[in-house]
């Protein structure tokens, strides 16, 4: 896997996001994707050599290490981070969605009009974007922390496992490699991953607070400078002029 392409792809991410969001990202980096690249996969490498059993029953080894490793941690936690940052790309896409607008829109109208402020600024759809991205994140890492612990009993990794899947003769002994080092890893994984998902809902709570906030001091603005009805102020004068001793009441 390519993860200088992968990086690249997010780091624009980093032009928009929250202060949150800027944490969440430096810890997919540094705690996920490094570790990952640098250390897990090493620890991983080849485990079904690693994955040792005391038979010679042809098969037998691979059936049970398929029985108890369905799905690699290394694979899973692969897929985990490829799904869990597709959200922020949303972000990305409709940012360059209203950077073409804005093209256009000066094209026709001329260099000095704007369609946006700020295309980058998070208000109207773009705020409703970011905001289910960051819903989709913290589903995908719960949905991945879920299936980790349904298949591999609460993250646990046992030094020794017995087997009875066919074609084995009987019970069999196998024995994982590097059991330790790799729950270690697994624990540390799975730490990382919660807390992206804290720092995720830490950042929806911000963003619907901070438009909360920005709403009652629209509403407050608003009750405090009433509309200007120049219509109205018109005919106040005009009725006035025609009736001056008529008083509105």
């Amino acid at each position: 896997m390519d993860w200088k392409t992968f990086q690249a792809l997010l780091s624009g991410v980093n032009k928009y996001s929250t202060a949150f969001g800027r944490l969440w990202l430096s810890v997919v980096f540094v705690f996920r994707v490094l570790v990952y690249v640098v250390a897990a996969e090493r620890v991983w490498g080849d485990e079904q050599k690693d994955f040792d059993c005391n038979t010679k029953q042809p098969g037998c080894a691979n059936v049970c290490y398929d029985h108890y490793f369905p799905i690699s941690h290394i694979r899973l936690w692969a897929l985990q981070l490829i799904f869990v940052t597709c959200p922020s790309l949303m972000v990305v896409m409709h940012v360059a969605y209203r950077d073409d607008r804005e093209r256009k829109y000066k094209a026709k109208h001329g260099e000095n009009t704007k369609l946006y402020n700020n295309t980058g600024k998070k208000h109207g759809g773009l705020w409703w974007t970011y905001l289910i991205s960051l819903f989709a994140k913290t589903g995908i890492e719960i949905a991945f922390l879920y299936i980790l612990h349904r298949i591999y009993n609460s993250f646990y990794l046992p030094r020794l496992v017995k087997c009875e899947v066919s074609p084995c003769p009987n019970i069999v002994d196998c024995y994982i490699g590097h059991p330790t080092e790799k729950k270690v890893f697994t624990y540390f994984m799975v730490g990382a991953s919660a807390l992206c998902i804290v720092l995720n809902i830490c950042e929806i709570f911000y963003l619907i607070y901070k438009r909360i906030v920005q709403c009652a001091k629209k509403v407050k603005r608003r009750n405090r400078f009433p509309p200007y009805r120049p219509s109205a102020i018109r005919l106040e004068e005009k009725i006035r002029a025609s009736a001056p001793n008529l008083s509105i009441s």
